[in-house]
């Protein structure tokens, strides 16, 4: 139906009989001539239609926009002054002589260009219209090249795309599962994949060496900007490797990414102990584009009469931090009180501060509600060694480790965003030596990878103090964002049990794991790998804010599909067919049945 793409013709076509199809971008109408933007994923192309084609003409003034057209006509120069340099096409225009309407449309419930300033949810109902949007298209083609570029090169390095089975049982991934029940097996259930681990796994037990594969995940949690309930991975595994190795090949894949798809040399992928990021950034994905750190004071606090940093400071659970704020110290009140309510949400009580007016006038030269609590001594050491200036402010937390990690780590984020102090481009690293387990608020373990993870220990130390254990596991890391996660994997049975039992997992490692463990004894070779989240990577190369923005079709944040009206109720001939029967949600206590 056409010859040429609307974006892709130039001043090389000039003189040329084109045909080109695609949707009313804006019609305008100048004194008797039209001109209709037409447009399509590739781009916009004027095209002018004057009276002396009479039928065209005609037909040219019902259209109205996002009608879809057929039309044909000859490629001139534009005439002087009237050139676009904003436009690929903005040189060229098409004096059209034949114009079919292919079909009609409604007014749009929104603007389809750089003025729309449509809400998220209306976008959401209406995606097949945001869809059409440019910049929506541009993301869309991004995200096809990057799946292309990561194709490539992975089949370039020996490793061999292996579909792997989305109906599978329920594994401990650290999310709720989506269930799928059986027909045929009454009161059974498949899961959706948290991921392709298990399968992996056995893929290098299988000899596969190599394996990768664009993977679809569903996780059944809380949502934020950088988590929807269905996902997509780029999961890679292989055999006979090195952590180092991995790492590397992560590196080198992502390097040519960005200078393939951005033109852009992503620098130096520093590599951090867990420990450090903590202690230095309050998080296990730290932002390096920020200066910010923080800097510990518990040593400083403990003989102080002030409990809230002496008690903390002498918890072995507990952490004292201070914060410096380069040039805060011009903040308002009313800015303080705003980030209090911040850190507050992370858990914080409050947040204490010192704001430094002159340092040469010793405490004289302070300004803050706390310095009658702290020996003069002890608050210039703090200054010291957070290398405060007159202009400064100081923040503190102190709390249980996790609670200041957490409201200072956030803290952090958000001083450097208000003071413009995050450098431009792309700050990538690693972070590495992660402990093998977590303490849950029962006092039970939770792995902080996955229970699949190769431990640096050996299975008797392991058991003995499973909370000092290492995992050799790796995360990359960008702009404050986990782009991917990953580890050398259990490869001897006798580890795995051990991990299992850690967990106190009992005969649900038998009855859940009974095959891995089996499969375990048969020669499987030391093996692991690495899954980044395609979404996220999409969303950060190119400058959004949510991974929303490019998912073709995403959900809510409350996990709802407002195009088709999704999830949806179900008759009750389905749910007999699944041997299921529906019960309505239990109201919450104190709440009156409506």
């Amino acid at each position: 139906m056409r010859s040429h793409y609307c974006g892709e013709i130039n001043a090389s076509h000039i003189d040329a009989q084109v045909e080109v199809c695609g949707w009313v971008h804006r019609r305008r109408d100048h004194g008797g001539v039209i001109f209709l933007d037409l447009r399509d994923r590739t781009g916009i192309v004027q095209v002018v239609y004057d009276p002396d084609t009479e039928d065209s003409f005609a037909t040219a003034d019902r259209v109205r926009n996002e009608y879809v057209l057929r039309a044909r006509g000859r490629v001139r120069a534009r005439p002087e002054g009237t050139v676009n340099p904003d436009m690929a096409t903005g040189e060229i225009e098409i004096l059209g002589k034949d114009l079919e309407i292919l079909n009609v449309a409604q007014t749009p419930p929104f603007q389809l260009d750089e003025h729309s300033e449509a809400g998220e949810d209306v976008r959401l109902k209406f995606r097949y219209m945001d869809l059409r949007r440019p910049e929506m298209q541009e993301r869309m083609r991004t995200r096809a090249v990057i799946t292309s570029r990561v194709r490539d090169y992975l089949e370039q390095a020996g490793y061999w795309e292996i579909e792997t089975p989305t109906l599978s049982r329920a594994t401990p991934e650290g999310a709720r599962d989506y269930l799928v029940p059986s027909r045929t097996h009454p009161g059974q259930f498949f899961a959706l994949p948290q991921s392709p681990q298990v399968y992996k796994q056995l893929l290098m037990m299988s000899g596969m060496d190599k394996y990768y594969q664009i993977a679809r995940c569903y996780r059944d949690e809380d949502l934020r900007a950088d988590r929807q309930p269905e996902f997509t991975q780029i999961d890679i595994e292989a055999s006979f490797v090195s952590q180092q190795d991995v790492m590397e090949l992560t590196e080198h894949m992502l390097r040519g990414l960005f200078n393939d798809v951005l033109d852009v040399e992503l620098g130096a992928f520093p590599v951090l102990s867990w420990s450090e990021a903590m202690r230095d950034y309050g998080s296990d994905r730290p932002d390096l584009r920020n200066p910010l750190k923080l800097i510990d004071i518990a040593d400083l606090m403990g003989e102080v009469e002030f409990k809230v940093f002496n008690g903390p400071a002498n918890d072995p659970q507990g952490r004292v931090v201070a914060l410096r704020a380069p040039g805060g110290g011009e903040m308002p009140r009313r800015v303080i009180d705003e980030l209090t309510e911040f850190v507050g949400r992370y858990g914080a009580k409050g947040l204490a501060y010192i704001k430094v007016n002159d340092l040469n006038k010793g405490a004289a030269g302070l300004q803050s509600p706390i310095l009658k609590f702290l020996p003069e001594d002890v608050t210039l050491k703090v200054l010291k060694r957070v290398g405060a200036e007159n202009g400064d402010v100081v923040f503190f937390g102190a709390d249980k480790t996790s609670v200041v990690n957490d409201s200072m780590g956030a803290l952090r984020n958000e001083l450097g965003a208000q003071l413009e102090m995050i450098a431009p481009g792309y700050a990538p690293c690693w972070v590495v030596d992660w402990p093998m387990f977590a303490e849950n608020k029962d006092g039970t373990l939770g792995a902080e990878h996955h229970p699949f993870t190769q431990p640096t220990c050996t299975p008797d130390a392991l058991l003995a103090e499973p909370l000092a254990a290492k995992a050799a596991a790796y995360d990359v890391v960008l702009n404050g964002y986990e782009l991917g996660g990953g580890s050398l994997r259990i490869h001897d049975q006798q580890m795995q049990a051990a991990v299992f039992e850690a967990l106190q997992m009992g005969q649900e490692a038998q009855s859940k794991f009974g095959f891995l463990l089996d499969a375990l004894q048969y020669g499987c070779p030391p093996h692991g790998g690495i899954a980044l989240g395609m979404d996220r990577l999409v969303m950060l190369m190119t400058h959004t804010q949510s991974i929303r923005d490019v998912i073709a079709f995403p959900k809510t944040q409350t996990a709802a599909c407002l195009m088709m009206a999704a999830p949806s109720p179900v008759d009750e001939h389905q749910l007999r067919e699944l041997h299921i029967r529906r019960r309505d949600p239990v109201a919450p206590t104190g709440q009156a049945d409506n």
